[in-house]
């Protein structure tokens, strides 16, 4: 074997150990993240109903993203209208862990102990979190029309993970809860 065909082989084992690492380490943040994230239920806005169940998923639209569009208006009625930007804004919840917008954030201001602060983008106009779908099982749509909330594990940094749907009852729908 020539030395440059054993150097190959030595970057080539050193690249996937690597990359099996960086893998082992996502997972790792996100079941982390998983498990000791901070529980709030944030509540379903209305989404076209033609569009709401397409296939094997469920558009998303949330009540407290609607909050962030009309703040964010607010404060760019003088200026252009920004496409895009990430932001902060902070939530407090209720008895039941459901969030109710309070402001947005800088990402710096001090929390009362009811409020948590949740990461958003702003793209094309509309505002995320997470994700804007719910993925389920193909033929699984009646068990999540119901939905009226999304519970999301937030982290200490703002990172919202969506777990699962939630009825009006705030009772789990279709697989299990972590």
């Amino acid at each position: 074997m020539t030395p440059t065909a054993k150097w190959s082989r030595v970057i080539v084992v050193v690249a996937l150990v690597l990359i099996l690492a960086l893998v082992n380490w996502s997972i790792w943040a996100k079941e982390r993240h998983l498990a000791e994230g901070e529980v709030a239920y944030l509540e379903l806005a209305p989404v076209d109903p033609r569009s709401l169940m397409q296939g094997d998923y469920m558009a998303l639209s949330f009540e407290v993203g609607n909050r962030i569009r009309e703040a964010l208006d607010a404060q760019h009625r003088v200026g252009g209208e920004p496409q895009s930007i990430d932001g902060h804004v902070i939530v407090r919840l209720d008895a039941q862990r459901i969030a109710h917008f309070e402001r947005l954030d800088s990402g710096e201001s001090p929390l009362d102990a009811d409020e948590i602060r949740i990461n958003y983008r702003l793209r094309n106009g509309r505002v995320r979190f997470a994700t804007n779908a719910f993925f389920f099982q193909e033929g699984h749509a009646e068990r999540y029309e119901p939905a009226r909330y999304g519970l999301f594990r937030v982290n200490q940094r703002g990172a919202p993970l969506l777990v699962s749907l939630h009825d009006t009852e705030l009772e789990l729908l279709g697989a299990m809860e972590r």
